[in-house]
């Protein structure tokens, strides 16, 4: 019985203590067991609240389990075991036990059933996953780290901010539906937006990833947003505001992966895009979006996981990672570009892959409940992601131009993870029953009719040679050494420029004012000094002190008499 109430971030914490203390085999070989024994565990958990007590007034439950949390322990557990298995050549510590604190407390974060309990992990998320990032040991690195700590702590604040006005408000700190009712809802909103990556507050994942170790951003991108994702979709499902920021998210980063050198920044923007179309499904609120978008995020840590290990296996092998020093890698490469072409075609949504069966969900979701314009901007979105991430990453990276790199390629541990999750990109494409069965509603959804393929073909074949034209006729972007400034040019270019504009035309105006003020004092003294000489000096002439002696003893013999007489 005493096992059903042990939480699964539990073995986790465990194992991130055994990494610390050990070396070698042994310790790879724990850290491979533990998401293993863990997952065994988990899948023999029912739903359920399976762990409670009591704090001051309040009843916390830091463990509780449903069809929602059960969906993402399944997947953090899968992302666990290929992520460890991928770095399993790292002889880091550092690395090893950033690891199995983070996926513990990502996992820890889902299953809480309340928003202390939630605020714990959530902080526990910024400070164990920061040092996957500082790992790489550059000043680029540290510098990106420190902003990521800062920003993800930021979201704890408001966060527990949010918690304490839900406690006064409600009486209880229960993490359920909350809503956008009251200054709670949206300062909790506030915070699950921000570690969503939402517009605007979306910088520290794009400048941060690309900066970790090649097996560091394999671990980031299953975790962080995909437990903002859960949240969203514990407290505020159907809140339409949602589907409009999940939309602007699936389109903006379409333009500034397009024009981006460094391929893994590529797949931070793709990240991003593909968070978007979980958060439509979120907004949307109906069973089969809800499913959509919790379908899509087990996916995505698949795909994007694959994608982003390609990467790092490219970096790993020739120290490079910009579109414009890599090509005809194909040819030493093989095993990783096959691999990588894979995760492209299911993050293009082809069919019988695996991101065609729940994208699908989402816009299929958008045209039930008549959101028209919305589906029109997803489908924009899967014809963008198909250019920069179905055709971009892998062309430029193994294809393109010959860069004369001849690495070969890596080793058998990072190529038995990037298999493991080409293979389940291929099964669940082939047989999404299995996934379906997993998902919180029995919605019926059956993907492969032929509506939704024909469609979804006629979409790739279109974006392909839309692709290939623009290339023919060099319209296509070219991959250039060149950064990016992304929403940071508000802050680094347009407020410094706004604000020494403003300060400039201060400093003039209080010169101006300064010089005209003390002309006029000049002339205001000069007048002053005409009118004394006017009056013959009467009030600027000297006088002997004696007379001034004898006026004082007449005016004091003055005072003395009128008081003799009062």
């Amino acid at each position: 019985m005493w096992m059903l109430e042990l939480p699964p971030f539990t073995l986790f914490f465990i194992g991130g203590l055994i990494a610390a203390m050990t070396r070698g085999k042994l310790r790879g070989a724990i850290m491979v067991a533990i998401p293993v024994i863990s997952a065994i565990h988990l899948w023999t958990v029912p739903e359920g609240v399976h762990l409670q007590l009591a704090f001051l007034d309040y009843e916390l439950v830091p463990y509780r389990a449903d069809k929602l949390s059960l969906m993402f322990g399944y997947v953090f557990h899968i992302a666990a075991f290929i992520g460890i298995i991928y770095s399993l050549h790292v002889k880091d510590s550092i690395q090893q036990v950033a690891t199995m604190l983070y996926a513990g407390s990502a996992l820890g974060a889902v299953f809480a059933g309340d928003l202390l309990t939630l605020f714990i992990f959530w902080e526990l998320l910024a400070f164990t996953s920061v040092f996957l990032i500082w790992a790489r040991r550059t000043t680029r690195a540290y510098h990106a780290g420190m902003r990521y700590l800062i920003i993800q702590v930021l979201s704890g604040v408001i966060l527990l901010v949010g918690a304490l006005f839900y406690a006064a408000e409600t009486g209880s700190l229960a993490f359920s539906y909350i809503g956008l009712e009251g200054v709670a809802g949206w300062l909790i909103f506030i915070a699950f937006g921000i570690k969503c990556a939402f517009p605007f507050a979306h910088t520290w994942l794009t400048d941060a990833y690309p900066e970790a170790t090649p097996t560091g951003t394999v671990i980031l991108s299953a975790f962080t947003t995909k437990v903002a994702v859960y949240a969203l979709a514990r407290a505020y499902p159907g809140t339409e505001l949602l589907i409009y920021i999940g939309a602007a998210m699936t389109c903006f980063p379409i333009f500034f992966a397009v024009i981006e050198n460094d391929l893994r920044r590529v797949l931070a923007y793709s990240l991003i895009n593909q968070v978007g179309f979980m958060v439509v499904g979120i907004g949307i609120g109906t069973a089969l979006a809800i499913n959509g978008a919790i379908a899509h995020a087990f996916n995505d840590v698949i795909f994007k996981g694959l994608l982003f290990m390609s990467m790092g296996a490219v970096l790993h092998m020739t120290g490079r990672i910009n579109g414009s020093d890599l090509g005809g890698l194909y040819k030493t490469m093989p095993k990783t570009t096959l691999l990588c072409i894979i995760g492209a075609a299911s993050i293009s949504a082809f069919p019988l892959f695996s991101g065609f069966v729940s994208k699908s969900m989402v816009m299929a979701a958008a045209l039930e409940t008549g959101h028209d314009w919305v589906w029109l901007m997803l489908l924009f979105a899967s014809a963008g992601v198909f250019h920069h991430a179905g055709i971009k990453i892998p062309y430029f990276a193994f294809f393109a131009h010959d860069s004369g790199l001849r690495a070969s390629d890596p080793p058998r541990n990072m190529l038995f993870a990037m298999f493991i999750a080409a293979s389940l990109c291929i099964a669940i494409g082939i047989y999404p029953a299995a996934l379906y069965s997993l998902l919180p509603y029995d919605t019926g959804y059956n993907p492969y009719d032929a509506t939704h393929v024909l469609a979804q073909t006629q979409l790739l074949l279109f974006s392909a040679l839309a692709f290939v034209w623009l290339n023919l006729k060099g319209m296509y972007p070219p991959e250039l050494r060149s950064t990016n400034l992304d929403v940071d040019w508000i802050y680094r270019r347009a407020i410094p420029s706004v604000l020494q504009k403003l300060f400039t035309a201060i400093w003039k105006a209080d010169g101006a004012l300064r010089q005209t003020v003390r002309g006029k004092l000049s002339q205001y003294q000069s007048i002053i000094a005409n009118k004394h000489k006017g009056l013959g000096g009467l009030l600027s002439g000297s006088y002997p002190s004696g007379n001034m002696v004898l006026w004082v003893a007449v005016i004091l013999a003055s005072y003395l008499f009128i008081g003799f007489i009062g």
